[in-house]
């Protein structure tokens, strides 16, 4: 008689806890898309189109939209965490995992370091924390994504999403860096285009991380 295959190891995170770990995650970004558009018509002293979703962090309703950094941040790190999990072990990326955990972590310190107002002589400690930790996040995050989606394509579970992350990733970067070194595109709206795109990615990702035992199936 033949002897049966040993089974096949399963992901380190069952995927009992996979699903609760994508709907926390998927929250935090509905949390933040739903805050941070708000904030377009509630902050009237604001132009929509110049100003950068940094100043909307200021003023008496920047608490809400901080509380929705740290929500966004927690989706970061669940991804990464959720996703590390629960792919097999030998196409599992700690790169991935460690840069968003990155971009959650300079995310988190961006909502509470007040970015520069200009007109002084100098910049203070709070915004000169700001003005590192606010690309960090954006070059951890996206990076990050690139680096998942690219993991994606080995993982039996995962690559039927290869391409459609792994193509959102490249236009996110892609849009990060035209947004970054091209000064004449109106600095509020190139800014709020990159962050949608993002919030498009990772929601899909959580959404997937979600529906990972029927993917499976």
């Amino acid at each position: 008689l033949v002897p049966d295959a040993p089974p096949v190891p399963q992901p380190q995170v069952a995927t009992t806890r996979a699903r609760p770990i994508g709907t926390w995650a998927l929250g935090g970004v509905i949390v933040f898309g739903a805050v941070a558009s708000a904030m377009q018509f509630l902050r009237t002293d604001l132009d929509f189109v110049r100003a950068t979703l940094s100043f909307y962090l200021l003023g008496p309703l920047g608490v809400w939209l901080q509380l929705a950094y740290l929500a966004l941040s927690m989706s970061l790190a669940l991804i990464g965490a959720g996703y590390y999990g629960a792919t097999e072990r030998e196409h599992r990326s700690p790169v991935a995992l460690a840069l968003l955990l990155v971009g959650a972590l300079a995310l988190a310190v961006t909502a509470w370091a007040e970015t520069d107002l200009g007109g002084a002589a100098a910049m203070t400690t709070a915004a000169t924390i700001h003005a590192i930790s606010a690309p960090l996040a954006f070059l951890g995050t996206t990076v990050g994504m690139l680096v998942q989606s690219w993991a994606m394509r080995r993982d039996p579970r995962w690559q039927r999403h290869f391409a459609m992350a792994f193509g959102l990733a490249v236009f996110c970067f892609v849009a990060l860096w035209l947004h970054a070194l091209w000064r004449d595109l109106p600095r509020g709206l190139s800014q709020k285009a990159v962050i949608a795109a993002i919030l498009v990615w990772l929601a899909l990702a959580a959404h997937w991380l979600r529906r990972g035992v029927a993917d499976a199936s």
